[in-house]
């Protein structure tokens, strides 16, 4: 007969992520799958159309439209939201405040100062929002030709683009596996 102490763990009765995700690894910017694809992608640069003119606004639209009927491939798009640190940036605010001698300009300095310092007393969430456009292929070589017309269409349209990197899939992962909620236990995966 054999004897467990409650401390003991039968590891073969435990769930965890891996034991069902079909993920081999992360790596290259590319989530590896366990049938042999390859989930990729590019990350977008936000950029806020809504501050231009009614005419800019349309052609930035319509330059996006058109650029989405190109993509004749399944695709994912999809929206993260980072949190990110302020403290840099208040940083740089105040060194720039500083180096500012023109009161005009250390007047608006000064107000995103304040306004940084009031999200940071609050102990509110800052985010960055994110945008993705991810895929998946077998093939490395019509990977890396996606990947190019993605950037260069979304160029096109006025957006710049990168291709994703390992965190940015990580981050990806860690949001769809917990909800949205950031997980401070460690990632679903290790490199």
């Amino acid at each position: 007969m054999l004897h467990m102490s409650k401390n003991s763990v039968n590891l073969e009765a435990q769930k965890y992520a891996e034991n069902w995700l079909p993920i081999r690894g992360i790596q290259n910017g590319e989530i590896i799958l366990e049938n042999g694809f390859r989930v990729t992608g590019v990350k977008i640069r936000p950029r806020n159309i809504f501050i231009l003119d009614y005419a800019s606004q349309d052609a930035a639209i319509m330059n996006l439209r058109n650029f989405y009927n190109t993509i004749d491939y399944p695709f994912w798009l999809m929206v993260a939201d980072r949190p990110v640190d302020i403290n840099v940036y208040l940083s740089q605010l105040k060194l720039l405040f500083n180096s500012v001698q023109f009161p005009a300009i250390r007047k608006l300095i000064r107000e995103d100062i304040d306004k940084a310092n009031l999200f940071m007393s609050k102990e509110v969430n800052v985010t960055d929002t994110e945008y993705y456009i991810l895929f998946k292929d077998k093939r490395p070589e019509m990977i890396q030709k996606r990947i190019q017309n993605l950037v260069s269409g979304l160029a096109s349209a006025g957006l710049q683009s990168v291709q994703v990197s390992n965190d940015d899939l990580r981050v990806l992962l860690d949001g769809f596996m917990n909800g949205g909620e950031k997980s401070n236990f460690g990632t679903v995966m290790s490199q």
